[in-house]
């Protein structure tokens, strides 16, 4: 038995098994929504930083949202584009952990960040005289920084608990990423403690998210059914359905793939699952909330007729 063991230093990304043609359409395809999302998400961003009327707290959580959703999906999508046009789907070590570290902390940062945006949002409505004292810069600059931090913290401890075990099974990962579970499935070691890890992690930072979300919302629709203006419920309402949609989106496709009993029938589930918050998520964030807001679409305008100039 010892003799079988080994410590792998590269794997192979089995990704999704499809025909030359299918795989070079689904190339075709996903290069454009990756191209959208850079470009979605990178113009926010420099919105952002360039209108003075959008350097405001949800502007600022946005554009960190912004940066999450670009990193995430440059993550693993360029690798996964990669694989659909070459037969070589290998991907040695060092790539490998960098590749599960990152999306374990950016999945873990984005939603703290989506809790933050929460808070701003029952402020802006249930404490609008207050907002600009309890939503100082110093308050989102350190909720900011708590969110990257434990997202970055919760990845290296689960990436430290996958160094020590060996690999003995296969080298041929099931998913076009290294993502963590996937993974594990190639040990011949004891997982229980990386299991344990993870479930706890998804209990805190998935179900802790909906939870501080919820209650949010509590308190803002009681706020908004309390508003008389026809006027202020529809706008208070499309915000806020918006952000709901966002975060249903992410947190429910999440909980679905590391919070639901494992079964052999669910690996190719998985894969598309995966796929939604690797690239479709990243996709439709700009585009919910930014691109058709009016304060983004006038911040555009007023960018290019400076630059026009």
């Amino acid at each position: 038995m010892e003799g079988n063991q080994s410590w792998a230093t590269e794997f192979l990304l089995l990704g999704f098994q499809l025909s030359p043609e299918s795989e070079m359409f689904f190339f075709w395809v996903f290069s454009l929504f990756y191209t959208y999302s850079l470009l979605a998400n990178s113009m926010i961003f420099a919105l952002m930083c360039l209108d003075q009327k959008l350097q405001t707290p949800m502007y600022f959580f946005l554009s960190h949202l912004a940066i999450i959703d670009m990193s995430y999906a440059s993550n693993s999508v360029p690798k996964m584009l990669a694989n659909l046009v070459t037969q070589n789907r290998a991907i040695s070590f060092v790539p490998r952990i960098m590749q599960t570290f990152l999306y374990l902390s950016f999945a873990a940062i984005e939603c703290l960040i989506l809790v933050a945006m929460s808070y701003d949002q029952y402020v802006a409505i249930c404490h609008p005289l207050h907002y600009t004292v309890i939503m100082s810069w110093t308050v989102c600059t350190v909720l900011a920084t708590m969110s990257w931090s434990c997202g970055f913290l919760q990845a290296l401890i689960n990436v430290l608990l996958l160094l020590r075990l060996p690999f003995c099974r296969s080298q041929e990962i099931n998913h076009f990423f290294c993502e963590i579970l996937s993974v594990l499935k190639l040990t011949c070691a004891d997982i229980w403690l990386n299991n344990l890890v993870i479930f706890t992690d998804s209990v805190l930072v998935l179900v802790g998210t909906l939870c501080l979300v919820l209650v949010s919302y509590m308190h803002i629709l009681w706020a908004i059914l309390r508003i008389q203006s026809g006027e202020g419920h529809k706008k208070a309402f499309s915000t806020c359905s918006s952000y709901l949609y966002v975060v249903g989106l992410f947190l429910g496709i999440t909980m679905v793939v590391y919070m639901v009993p494992d079964s052999s029938q669910r690996g190719e589930k998985n894969k598309i699952l995966s796929l939604f918050y690797s690239l479709f998520n990243p996709m439709l964030n700009p585009l919910i909330y930014s691109l058709r807001n009016a304060q983004v679409k006038n911040a555009f305008c007023r960018v290019v007729q400076v630059r026009s100039r």
